[in-house]
C-alpha cells in the first residue's frame, strides 16, 4: 500500500484556519485529514482512535496548548509533528527551541486566506513537510 495517502489529524482552534488546511490536504492526493480537534486534549483521543501518520497542531490554544499537546503525545504515541501557527517566527528562539525540546520536527505558517493566487503554493509547501514528516513516523 506504498500508494495509500498520509494521514493527517489537524488540531486547530480557528475554524476558518481548520476549513483551510483540511481542503490544502483533502485535495491533495498524497495526504488525507483522518481527524481534527479543537485543542490538544481533543486531540489525544482523536489520534487514539484514527492511528494518524502525521500530525500538526496550532501552538496557542485554549485547554492544552500546541506545547504541552506535544510533550503529552511524545511520552504515550510519539508522532510527527508539524506545528502550524503565526506564532512562531524565526527570531522566536524560545518557542522554536520549546516545540522542538518537546518533539515538535517542522514549523509551517498557519494560512489565513484560502485565497487561489497562494493556494498551489501553500498545498505544495504543506504537504511538502508532512511527506518528510511520514518518513519520520517511529
Amino acid at each position: 500500500m506504498a500508494n495509500s495517502p498520509i494521514k493527517v489529524v489537524l488540531i486547530e482552534d480557528s475554524p476558518v484556519a481548520l476549513q483551510i488546511l483540511q481542503r490544502l490536504l483533502n485535495t491533495a492526493p498524497e495526504t488525507e485529514v483522518v481527524g481534527t480537534a479543537n485543542d490538544g486534549s481533543e486531540g489525544l483521543n482523536v489520534i487514539a482512535r484514527t492511528q494518524p501518520d502525521v500530525i500538526c497542531t496550532d501552538l496557542q490554544m485554549p485547554g492544552m496548548d500546541g506545547l504541552e499537546f506535544t510533550k503529552q503525545l511524545m511520552q504515550t504515541n510519539p508522532l510527527p509533528v508539524l506545528v502550524v501557527s503565526n506564532a512562531v517566527h524565526p527570531s522566536d528562539v524560545d518557542n522554536i527551541f520549546e516545540l522542538m525540546q518537546a518533539g515538535a520536527l517542522d514549523f509551517f505558517p498557519k494560512p489565513t486566506t484560502g485565497s487561489p493566487t497562494d493556494y498551489d503554493k501553500l498545498q505544495s509547501s504543506l504537504v511538502g513537510k508532512i511527506k518528510v514528516l511520514a518518513t519520520k513516523k517511529r
